[in-house]
């Protein structure tokens, strides 16, 4: 009777040594391995890293500290996010290599955590925080690609850790130099036009008073969903040039404008003053307060073009100042939220004009 062999038969050690088991497919694409235990613990402390340098940076900022980067800056709006996703995965890939998509996507979480906490600290309020977070969050990723690039060339750690060193201090160091170069003061134009099937006679009568607005005659509003008032009314002392109109928003805000056009049923123009020192301070983000260093509105304007069908092109512009050293950004924002405010003004306006031009209709028709 023969003995059977002790050691595994050739095939066997084939599959062993391979690791693949006969009847399975090598090449099978078995989907991205889920993360070990240990590299969550490291993705988890690059991104400590990363929040706590972003928040130390913020402390700094709130209390104004002589020499430190601003929150209203170029260097924090770009380079702090910057750094922070640079730190993060440079902390993770100096101690295990990373896919690609963990340089672009952890430093997403120091940058999301330190906007919970900013506003957890009332460092900040929603309205800078949804403005801010489209571009930290692409900085970041920037960031972190960089770090992670850098990690893996052939230098030496020293040399590394140079390079982490100039990234973590370029907010501080470049803030003076890049304000002074690029802080401009931009005038800015925007204009809303609307259709309106209703006279001129119509038209002119509910632009030079607004009567009180009722919230169910608000459209929606993007601005008004991230913080910013919707309107109330606008009053008026008296009709002609040299009168007031006390246009009145949500939460407080009044603009006092002073009519210096005034062309019955063809056009309205009016300078404009916010009332800041009767604003709340809890109505709008400090870096965004109407009146600021920031942001002003100067000028609103109402023009009625007659159209050849009776009907009204309404058009509403107004003039606003942007302050920053990073207006080309900046304004992106402001035009957006004047004209989103502009539009929800103009469909109040047409939907009274309308209804009204309609009930006259009807009149019409009935004593006929």
């Amino acid at each position: 009777m023969m003995s059977e062999p002790n050691g595994p038969q050739p095939d066997q050690r084939a599959e062993i040594s391979t690791g693949v088991r006969s009847g399975e497919n090598p090449g099978a694409d078995t989907g991205p391995r889920p993360l070990q235990p240990r590299n969550k613990k490291l993705m988890l402390l690059g991104a400590a890293f990363g929040l706590v340098y972003g928040m130390i940076l913020r402390w700094g900022a709130q209390w104004h500290f002589a020499g430190w980067t601003p929150v209203m800056s170029i260097s924090f709006l770009l380079l702090v996010p910057f750094a922070v996703g640079f730190i993060t995965v440079f902390v993770v890939e100096r101690r295990q290599p990373q896919k690609a998509w963990v340089w672009l996507l952890l430093p997403w979480v120091p940058v999301l955590g330190g906007l919970l906490g900013a506003m957890l600290a009332l460092w900040e309020g929603f309205i800078c925080v949804i403005m801010f977070a489209p571009i930290a969050l692409i900085c970041a990723s920037f960031g972190g690609m960089i770090a992670g690039l850098l990690v893996r060339l052939p230098r030496t750690m020293a040399m590394k850790n140079m390079c982490l060193a100039v990234v973590a201090l370029l907010p501080l160091a470049t803030h003076p130099w890049l304000h002074d170069l690029l802080t401009r003061r931009d005038l800015r134009n925007v204009e809303n036009v609307r259709v309106i099937h209703a006279s001129p006679e119509v038209v002119w009568k509910n632009i030079e008073r607004v009567p009180r607005i009722a919230p169910a005659e608000l459209p929606f509003s993007w601005a008004h969903r991230i913080g910013f008032p919707s309107p109330v009314e606008a009053t008026l002392s008296y009709p002609g040039i040299g009168g007031v109109r006390h246009a009145t928003f949500e939460r407080g805000v009044l603009f006092i404008e002073n009519i210096d056009v005034w062309e019955p049923e063809r056009r309205l123009a009016f300078s404009i003053h916010a009332q800041t020192d009767q604003i709340p301070l809890t109505t709008l983000d400090d870096h965004v307060h109407i009146g600021g260093p920031f942001f002003d509105v100067l000028r609103g304007e109402y023009v009625i073009e007659p159209l050849s069908d009776g009907n009204v092109r309404l058009h509403l512009s107004s003039q606003h100042r942007v302050s920053t050293d990073f207006n080309w950004y900046a304004h992106y924002w402001t035009d957006g939220v004047m004209a989103d405010i502009q539009e929800t003004i103009l469909t109040v306006i047409q939907k009274r004009c309308e209804a009204e031009a309609h009930e006259g209709t009807g009149r019409r028709a009935q004593s006929e």
